[in-house]
């Protein structure tokens, strides 16, 4: 079976990324949008230089034009830009130029979304109220076709990632609030219980 591929979003400090990295996260995400999460292109460059080649750093943008989007994602050096808000094929299609791994980030709706409707690399399916941090139903059937790389996101935290990938049997799952200890504030402790948890799912 193919491993799950684990990525854990919104970091700002160094020990955090050091954590991800060194508990085998797949990816690291670094906010550019309004959010408690949020960095400048200094700081996600500086985080973004301790990541090894084999982990992908995506820059998150929600509804941001996208000459801002290849402005900052050039400026830090990440190799994928993640779209969290309303951007539809024309977004996709002038950063697809950029050689940037694109991820969609979407709330859940039925019927469900598909991976690479709008253009894009990896799909994100966040939890009806996307943001709110909060568990919802994920033995909802109908996530994506087979062979589908999609993510799951919304409420997931060490103690309930491994029933979440059982039920939901994602390609990849995403986390941000549920290895907080505060809003905006990771713990190095949670970000490598939930990677362990994550990995043992499967």
């Amino acid at each position: 079976m193919e491993k799950l591929f684990i990525k854990v979003c919104g970091l700002r400090l160094e020990r955090d990324v050091d954590a991800a990295v060194e508990a085998g996260a797949d990816a690291i995400g670094f906010v550019f949008a309004v959010s408690p999460r949020r960095v400048d292109a200094d700081a996600a460059a500086r985080l973004a230089r301790r990541v090894p080649e084999h982990v992908l750093t995506v820059g998150v943008f929600r509804d941001q034009p996208v000459a801002e989007v290849r402005r900052l994602a050039g400026l830090a050096g990440v190799r994928g830009v993640q779209l969290h808000g309303g951007e539809g094929p024309d977004h996709y299609a002038a950063l697809r130029r950029e050689g940037l791994t694109l991820i969609r980030g979407t709330a859940y709706r039925e019927p469900a979304p598909r991976c690479g409707e709008l253009g894009e690399d990896l799909l994100l399916l966040d939890a009806p109220v996307p943001g709110s941090g909060t568990a919802w139903d994920w033995t909802v059937k109908g996530f994506a076709g087979p062979g589908e790389r999609w993510l799951l996101a919304g409420g997931l935290t060490p103690r309930n990632v491994q029933e979440a990938v059982r039920s939901a049997l994602p390609w990849g799952v995403d986390v941000s609030s549920g290895v907080e200890s505060s809003r905006g504030v990771k713990d190095p402790a949670l970000i490598t219980s939930f990677i362990e948890a994550a990995r043992s799912a499967r």
